[in-house]
């Protein structure tokens, strides 16, 4: 996100944090995102916005953590979003935005990459952006790639632009 993002002329950081095992952990990510330059180098509290890539991790991990009143949550789920928080109860009384970015990454893209989807899904959920306008710096992210990559790639952001509920 914050290679396309800081395309648009905003200001962006992005930090990740792995876990101790060396492989299959789960990754947590993080992201500024500013029309002003960041100065701001702290640790990351009281997100704008969760998304949440992997639907295992709803169950797993403690995604409302750190949370403010007004924090939106995207989550990739097959489940309608009254069935997810009759799964997980926490989830009652947030602001939820379901999206199943496995499914529109297999339909479009041929495989499982749902951060390609999610971007859709938060543009249309946070406005930061129009669509056409985000696509058109996401393409120039993907140029290097095949033209049939870079037009699966613009139909799952569009997909999960459309299907974000």
């Amino acid at each position: 996100m914050a290679d396309v993002v800081s395309r648009t002329g905003k200001f962006v950081q992005a930090f990740a944090f792995y876990g101790s095992a060396k492989r299959g952990a789960a990754m947590t990510a993080y992201n500024r995102v500013d029309d002003e330059e960041i100065l701001n180098h702290e640790k990351f509290m009281h997100p704008d916005y969760v998304l949440v890539i992997d639907p295992g991790l709803t169950y797993t991990a403690d995604i409302t953590a750190h949370e403010k009143d007004s924090t939106k949550y995207i989550i990739t789920t097959h489940l309608d979003k009254d069935e997810l928080i009759e799964q997980q109860p926490k989830l009652k009384g947030k602001d939820i935005y379901v999206v199943d970015c496995m499914q529109i990454s297999l339909d479009t893209i041929g495989r499982a990459i749902p951060n390609t989807p999610m971007l859709g899904a938060l543009m249309k959920v946070s406005g930061m952006f129009e669509l056409d306008y985000f696509q058109n710096a996401m393409k120039s992210v993907l140029s290097k790639f095949p033209q049939k990559i870079i037009d699966a790639n613009m139909a799952a952001i569009e997909r999960a632009y459309n299907s974000v509920k």
